[in-house]
């Protein structure tokens, strides 16, 4: 069964910048140039939680009940937006933040969410936050995360641009690898289909097979239309899947990197100890997730995460 991905996720029409307070500037420069790039409208919304209750840790969360002056504060970034040429909104409402967001997204159409993460503490570059964490995985568009890590100019070369595409998981890897590939052939980049095999799977998953012919088939996840536009490259590595994507999104130089956002655990998601949150905690560019809920909308067999998986874990968005 092909992938059914929607043409608006690799060429949004909105996009939906999530802000905390004070706003993340790496996350919203990247946010910024890509609705410059796509000519696409850009809403900037900030959920405060009128309880005035923050989790431990985190960081400054505007906690005043007046939504107009949450929207003052907003404004030199709309202003910025509009400097430019791009149609830009503020939105302002009460509420957990996780929670609007998502009601947002089921509210508007909106094609694609950027927003950073972040947390502080000696462990912070293993935490996501909570409010990441949970919009990454609910979310029903592709979400956009701009981690602690990411190399401010990254994703600003349009000549030698890279995209890396984690295909490790089968049951989802035909889903990603269309929505990189399309990724690719919008931002005119090259597509790196990267399949990570653990030491511990490679007799059972190999078999007969050598690298060199997993490695041929992986361009049968793209679609054929697509051949004709993307220059397709494939890496199989076997190894930990975490260092190996972090390791060749540096050795590529890749300028975003696209994963699946699914088969956490909940010790994973509690304790951040899964692929994608360390992906994200250490990348050097930022990475585009897709999350169960669009794996599954998109035809992928995965299994949705169950709701009593929500991180209890203090961090920020």
């Amino acid at each position: 069964m092909a992938a059914v991905i929607k043409p608006s996720w690799s060429k949004p029409s909105t996009i939906l910048f999530a802000s905390e307070c004070p706003p993340n500037e790496k996350a919203f420069a990247f946010a910024l140039a890509e609705a410059a790039e796509l000519d696409a409208d850009l809403i900037i919304l900030h959920a405060y939680d009128s309880s005035d209750i923050a989790a431990p840790g985190a960081s400054a969360i505007c906690t005043s009940n007046d939504a107009t002056a949450q929207k003052h504060r907003l404004e030199p970034l709309a202003e910025r937006a509009v400097d430019i040429g791009i149609r830009c909104n503020i939105v302002v409402r009460p509420g957990l933040p996780a929670d609007q967001i998502l009601s947002f997204l089921r509210e508007r159409k909106i094609d694609r969410v950027v927003m950073g993460a972040h947390s502080p503490g000696p462990v912070g570059k293993l935490l996501v936050g909570s409010v990441a964490e949970a919009v990454l995985r609910d979310a029903n568009v592709p979400v956009c995360i701009v981690g602690p890590n990411v190399v401010e100019g990254t994703y600003r070369n349009p000549v030698t641009r890279r995209i890396l595409c984690d295909v490790s998981k089968r049951e989802a890897s035909k889903v990603v690898a269309h929505f990189g590939a399309d990724l690719a052939a919008e931002y005119n980049a090259s597509l790196i289909l990267q399949q990570v095999i653990p030491l511990q799977e490679r007799a059972a998953f190999i078999g007969h097979l050598a690298i060199q012919e997993i490695e041929a088939e992986l361009p049968t996840l793209v679609p054929a239309r697509l051949h004709r536009k993307v220059r397709i490259q494939t890496r199989v590595t076997l190894g930990d899947p975490t260092e190996e994507l972090l390791y060749q999104g540096r050795a590529q130089q890749a300028n975003l990197i696209v994963m699946g956002a699914h088969g956490a655990s909940l010790f994973a998601a509690i304790t951040r100890a899964g692929t994608v949150y360390k992906v994200l905690a250490y990348a050097h560019c930022p990475v585009i997730t897709l999350s169960p809920i669009v794996l599954a909308d998109c035809g992928a067999k995965v299994e949705k995460r169950i709701s009593s998986e929500v991180n209890y874990m203090a961090g920020v968005v």
